[in-house]
């Protein structure tokens, strides 16, 4: 997964996105470059295009008419889809939803950790357990309007598993 949040975990309002980061974009693609990613259908719609050397999968009941990206109906049939790819990384990129529908699935979060409260906002990222992850603080930006960090949770392995 990858998003940015506010204080209080807080990604959206009126499906765009609470701030412009000017390190994040670039972050942003390094991480998902050459990747699947899959998002709601109102994240794609918010997007200006898509997004170049990417898979877009969207979940989605309402069919969108593009032939640039694969459609799946339910989370279901997008998890069988996931499987068949064994060790390929995928990232989730939004909403709302869709992150809350995969946060239990998912091995590594990549957040930028924004020092700032939102209020108005109406998405948000869902909690997550820090304790079952271990967190590695990337990079830290400071500026005049606002404070953020690119963090990755990497989830910790259970003893039984290898």
């Amino acid at each position: 997964m990858i998003a940015a949040v506010g204080k209080n975990l807080e990604i959206g309002k009126d499906n765009k996105l609470l701030w412009y980061l000017p390190n994040d974009l670039p972050f942003f693609k390094k991480i998902t470059n050459g990747k699947k990613i899959i998002m709601g259908r109102l994240t794609f719609e918010s997007l200006p295009k898509v997004l170049p050397n990417r898979t877009h999968l969207v979940l989605t009941k309402n069919k969108i008419k593009n032939d640039e990206i694969l459609q799946f109906s339910n989370i279901n049939d997008l998890m069988m889809y996931i499987n068949k790819l064994k060790d390929e990384e995928v990232f989730i990129i939004g909403g709302g939803s869709v992150y809350k529908q995969f946060i239990d699935y998912a091995d590594s979060l990549y957040i930028t950790e924004v020092d700032k409260t939102y209020y108005n906002a109406d998405t948000f990222f869902p909690e997550f357990n820090k304790e079952e992850f271990n967190k590695t603080i990337i990079d830290e930006y400071k500026d005049d309007l606002v404070s953020y960090q690119h963090v990755l949770y990497e989830r910790k392995r259970k003893k039984n598993e290898g």
